[in-house]
């Protein structure tokens, strides 16, 4: 079996996103081919058909056509394909399985790897055909088994009405173009750009013989990360630098004075005083250690400018969740939701159940799920990979404190009652391990599963066994179990928790057949459809007696009873920007709740960054969506983005304001939220974060001028030019010429940022080419010739293929071609 998966042929393509006949779907769905190559030698139980083959399919398979094999689901995503009985598999032949499957097909990154085959009690191997390798200029991960995606008319669109056409060279240099950066670059090199910034004459400061740091009223330990952050050390001999607090002035604000002699910075607080030695830092890079004078004057738009990590789809470790959190305070953002919990894996070490983690920190092929969960998302069979783990609670103190350095409140998040199968499996490992001990009340007291429970249902991700029993007391002794745990953590860290994020969305409909559940509603008179909020209610309440504040996901809290929560309330939105969600996020705001604005056609930093199918991430929310797009985002104006974007389609779509805000309230800040189900490595959340974080950091920190003010009830339409885009350009002009100076600090600092192919088109024989950003170094080359530093229009013959290169020149971006058939 070893010698099968090493050389078995696996091959994947997506023959049609719109085939004309559905299975039994009337929503559509796509049509893709799954060619397994046998090898010209083959072991007669194998061919008679002697194992089975795992792989991961985030869309469900509705039907398969195959001569030789049967596909069937498991759980989840995890799918078995096993040869029909009485197939006999030849030696040198292929044999194609035709998969109708729900949903669409954008991306050839949207597959899973590491399909596995399983025969008898052998050991799991994986298909070495199916391996995740990286591509040595781009660094970035490839799937080898998936064929390439080239047929635009099958596959760009989802339906008649879908406009999306794929970003191809030439679309992106006429889309570059009209955004193109013509000022010169900018004299100010930070990001998010100050409310005020002057320049003053005089000659400038050399800061290369470090600064003399003198303290009034703040403690050094405050901003230790801060000062490390401006790269010079401190000497008595250096350059003045002056910190002392200011009671006249607004939270985190600050003013900044740098003459020809002396720094002078007068914060709020400890934040603005770190804020400010950041956009010190900053501009000193930019200038290269020599500072001309210069007057910043400073203070955020909104209180709460977070960002959202998923560690339990894929695990990513703790070196990566404290290199996030450096460049969290370099672009001033304050708040990290850390999403530790979920269907697929349980991410912190609980210390009084260890099963949390020693079963639901990692998924392997075990159908009884006693060492692990199943391996969904192409986790493959063996516990050993990078996409399992958890952290410990020594981690978890390290990045509190480090957090807490930069002035950053972790939010610890497990989803609950829904996205709650890691800990509804480990929690009944940890029930069959007492029980054998013959310790039945212990093994009862956090147990998460009733016996005699005949709910039938399926999630949204398609598992059947992923939501808590709200009926059950052990569920709540289970939840306030985690809570002491954590709350204990924050405090042996000296972070007192604050916020605990519940999670409460996409809940199954999972209790009508629950024993526990019959005896509560006919006890107490409520339905099934009330269960899901009275669980809000009381882990809010819960949590509010606990002295923590309870935030979760929007479509959760709208279900709940407001005069049965407590007084404070976060409610993230993660409606759709174009149906949903200003009317959410009104409702939340005008409940008084704390309004944290996560729309995810514009906030979800899993989504590829443009239309095409070499670009990764999810695309449910959102087709593209790159920095610009992200720059464009209007947070406190909601309705007014249908102005300036288009919808899922790409198509104009009209959005009314049907829920107006009340006089006095408004939104309490914006989260970006990268969730990671096809996130496999540390490096591609920086991929998939990076440049886009600086733009959700200028939105969080700065209110644009273009940005028109809210008017209750007023309806926009796209290109109605209720916003002006010519304004809107303008701005971004002066965005983007500071992302140079950002790119080598993201360098520098070992970031794995995106980098976007060039726009690119030959015209009567000449090439043209241009970059997102100014500057981006762009090479090109004909067929198989040498790369070659593009700088101006050149004549060329036949097709020619392009890239752009980090500013460094260590890395290259994915390869386009132009002039081709």
């Amino acid at each position: 079996m070893n010698e099968l998966a090493e050389r078995m042929g696996v091959r994947l393509q997506i023959l049609d996103n719109h085939p004309p006949n559905c299975p039994g779907q009337a929503n559509g769905c796509f049509l893709s081919e799954l060619d397994l190559a046998m090898p010209e030698s083959l072991a007669p139980d194998l061919a008679s058909g002697d194992f089975k083959l795992y792989f991961s399919s985030v869309s469900p398979v509705i039907e398969a056509d195959s001569d030789a094999f049967a596909v069937r689901l498991i759980n989840g995503d995890l799918h078995v394909l096993e040869p029909k009985a009485g197939a006999t598999l030849q030696p040198g032949k292929t044999y194609p399985t035709r998969l109708w499957s729900q949903g669409h097909f954008f991306s050839a990154f949207y597959p899973m790897p590491n399909m596995f085959l399983v025969s008898g009690k052998l050991a799991p191997a994986v298909i070495a055909a199916t391996r995740p390798t990286t591509d040595p200029d781009s660094k970035l991960e490839v799937l080898p088994f998936v064929a390439p995606m080239t047929d635009e008319a099958k596959l760009a669109t989802q339906s008649s009405d879908d406009q999306t056409r794929w970003q191809t060279p030439e679309r992106a240099f006429a889309l570059y173009a009209k955004r193109a950066v013509d000022a010169a670059p900018s004299d100010i090199a930070i990001i998010p750009t100050p409310a005020s910034f002057r320049q003053i004459d005089g000659p400038a400061l050399d800061l290369t013989r470090g600064v003399h740091l003198m303290l009034s009223g703040i403690d050094r330990t405050a901003l230790d990360p801060a000062v490390a952050d401006l790269g010079f050390p401190e000497s008595s001999s250096g350059v003045p630098l002056q910190i002392r607090l200011s009671t006249a002035m607004s939270p985190e604000s600050y003013r900044l004075d740098a003459r020809s002699d002396a720094i002078e910075i007068e914060a709020a607080d400890a934040a603005g005083a770190r804020y400010a030695l950041e956009s010190l830092a900053q501009q000193i890079a930019y200038e290269h250690g020599s500072l001309r004078p210069l007057t910043i004057e400073d203070a955020p738009r909104f209180g709460f400018r977070g960002l959202h990590i998923d560690l339990a789809r894929n695990f990513h470790s703790k070196g990566e969740v404290l290199e996030v959190i450096a460049q969290m305070a370099r672009y001033k953002l304050n708040k990290l939701h850390l999403h530790l919990g979920d269907d697929e894996g349980w991410r912190l070490e609980i210390a009084r159940l260890p099963e949390l983690t020693e079963v639901g920190g990692y998924r392997c092929y075990d159908p009884t799920e006693t060492r692990c969960l199943l391996p969904q998302l192409g986790a493959g069979p063996n516990r050993d990979t990078p996409v399992n783990g958890y952290l410990s609670q020594a981690d978890y103190v390290e990045i509190l404190k480090a957090a807490q350095a930069r002035g950053i409140e972790v939010i610890p998040s497990f989803d609950m009652p829904g996205h709650s199968r890691a800990a509804i499996h480990s929690m009944e490992a940890r029930y069959r391990r007492l029980i054998a001990q013959g310790r039945k009340a212990e093994a009862e007291r956090f147990r998460l599963v009733e016996p005699g429970d005949t709910t039938q249902y399926r999630s949204v991700q398609n598992y059947n066994d992923n939501t808590l029993n709200v009926c059950l007391d052990s569920t709540y002794r289970f939840i306030d179990a985690v809570i002491d745990d954590i709350k204990a953590l924050h405090a042996s860290a000296g972070v007192p928790l604050r916020t605990y994020h519940i999670g409460a969305d996409e809940t199954a409909g999972a209790w009508s057949g629950s024993p526990a559940c019959k005896a509560l509603m006919a006890r107490t008179g409520r339905t099934v459809e009330q269960l899901g909020p009275m669980f809000i209610e009381r882990v809010s309440t819960s949590l509010a007696r606990k002295g923590i504040e309870a935030a979760g996901w929007s479509d959760g809290l709208n279900h709940v009873d407001p005069a049965k929560m407590p007084t404070a309330v976060q409610s993230n939105i993660w409606g759709d920007l174009f149906t949903a969600a200003p009317a959410e996020a009104h409702r939340a705001a005008n409940l008084g709740w704390k309004t944290v604005v996560a729309v995810p056609n514009v906030l979800y930093f899993d989504i590829p960054y443009a239309a095409h199918p070499l670009e990764r991430g999810y695309d449910w929310p959102s087709r593209g969506t790159d920095t610009f797009k992200v720059f464009s985002f209007l947070p406190e104006n909601l309705p007014a983005n249908a102005s300036v974007m288009k919808d899922i389609l790409s198509t104009r779509t009209t959005v009314t304001d049907k829920e107006p805000l009340k006089a006095g309230r408004s939104m309490t800040g914006v989260q970006a939220n990268m969730w990671s189900e096809t996130v496999r490595r540390d490096s591609l959340v920086e991929y998939m974060l990076f440049p886009r974080v600086l733009a959700v950091a200028e939105r969080a920190w700065r209110r644009a001028p273009w940005e028109p003010a809210y008017r209750p009830g007023a309806s926009y339409s796209y290109g109605d030019g209720k916003v002006s885009m010519a304004a809107l350009e303008r701005d971004w002009n002066s965005f983007a010429a500071k992302m140079p100076a950002q790119f080598g600090a993201l360098e520098r600092a070992g970031i794995m940022y995106r980098l976007a192919p060039p726009g690119a088109r030959i015209v009567d024989g000449t090439l043209e080419a241009n970059s997102e950003f100014p500057g981006q170094p762009i090479e090109y080359r004909s067929a198989g010739g040498a790369w070659t530093r593009y700088s101006a229009p050149v004549r060329v013959s036949g097709p020619v293929q392009l890239r752009t290169r980090t500013y460094d020149g260590q890395r290259a971006s994915r390869v386009v071609e132009v002039g081709g058939s």
